[in-house]
């Protein structure tokens, strides 16, 4: 049996995890740019949603976990007292516009390449690739010299927690009624909705969801305090683990797998199980040379961005947002405004598309 001490425990126990949020999220149509898509053009918001049921569910578990002493986020990157305001924001946008030149990002890359997309195979390889370059490569060098020096610090409240900050500046620890608050706010906002409540296989969904990715920092902290190797403390995210699960895949370091390739891993094989099901199994291409550029593109700026926002919709929209960084707003934004500028270029011919609609709506 498997122990704390095993090298091989933590990629499995992401493994695991990966292949329940993998079958739940291709069975649900859990995707945050077909949700954003849908509310923006046929006024649906069913699938926004489910994933902001998702991200206020990641965030209760999370800070109740903190609450009761389960676990300590005191060294996870996402709180640390710098914020890369600048990245953030850049990183956002581009993540945006290169998802909505793809279609998906790259969780939900992963999710289609369980039903043998191969132009998801296409998107995750470049998003790897990226986000490779972005750490310790040729954007790297972009990223070290502009934007890591436009940095906010926070070093006063000790971390860019937004319960932090509000405690630092009280006097008293808010860490855990900001979070009720916040969750009771966003519970009203989702379940306002009569259509919603309707989906109850969807709430299902989103929650088994956002458990799933904040039980991500009760496995990695665990493993953390009881092994004699360094352990990152993570819970998801799907731009920086896609990269180094290429690299287990292509080259021998000796360093094995951690949680994140682990869970990249197990939401491939939860897809293709959930796909296998459900008899939708299909061998997909891009079409010509056109579609291929823009998904390469696509790929090109979501790993990129990722890398400069510290992640992507799953790693700042859930996971940073369970730990209340501040980042986890500005990134989320920049990537909604990103994917709306993007789609004005696909579907409207130019980038500000979205204005002249907004426009026309008003004085329709």
């Amino acid at each position: 049996m498997l122990g704390l001490d095993n090298p091989w425990a933590l990629p499995l126990v992401g493994v695991l995890t990966g292949i329940v949020v993998g079958f739940v999220a291709r069975r649900q149509h859990f995707c945050t740019m077909a949700a954003l898509e849908r509310y923006w053009f046929a006024a649906n918001s069913i699938g926004l949603r489910a994933w902001v049921l998702a991200a206020i569910t990641a965030l209760f578990c999370t800070q109740t976990f903190i609450a009761l002493g389960v676990i300590d986020l005191s060294n996870s990157f996402y709180i640390t007292p710098t914020l890369p305001i600048a990245g953030s924001i850049l990183g956002g946008l581009m993540f945006g516009f290169g998802m909505a030149f793809v279609g998906t990002c790259g969780f939900g890359a992963i999710i289609r390449l369980g039903g043998g997309n191969l132009r998801a195979l296409v998107v995750l390889t470049g998003i790897g690739l990226a986000a490779i370059a972005a750490l310790r490569g040729l954007t790297g060098h972009f990223r070290v010299w502009f934007l890591d020096p436009l940095s906010i610090e926070f070093a006063s409240a000790g971390s860019q927690s937004i319960g932090a900050i509000a405690s630092h500046a009280s006097g008293l620890d808010l860490h855990y009624p900001i979070a009720l608050l916040i969750s009771a706010i966003g519970l009203w906002w989702v379940f306002r909705s009569s259509d919603f409540r309707a989906e109850r296989a969807k709430a299902l969904g989103a929650i088994t969801i956002g458990a799933c990715i904040s039980l991500g920092w009760v496995w990695t902290t665990s493993f953390a305090k009881y092994r004699f190797v360094e352990t990152q403390i993570e819970a998801g995210s799907f731009v920086t683990p896609v990269g180094d699960t290429i690299m287990q895949i292509i080259t021998v370091t000796g360093a094995l797998p951690d949680y994140g390739v682990g869970l990249v891993i197990g939401v491939f094989l939860g897809a293709a199980l959930a796909a296998w099901k459900s008899n939708d199994m299909r061998w997909e291409a891009c079409d010509d040379a056109r579609e291929l550029g823009r998904h390469l593109l696509g790929a090109f700026l979501m790993g990129t961005g990722g890398v400069f926002a510290l992640g992507c919709t799953i790693g700042q929209g859930v996971s940073a947002f369970s730990t209340l960084a501040i980042s986890s707003p500005i990134v989320m934004i920049s990537i909604a405004i990103g994917a709306r500028v993007g789609l004005g270029v696909l579907l409207e011919g130019s980038p500000f598309g979205f204005l002249r609609a907004i426009s026309l709506r008003k004085h329709g």
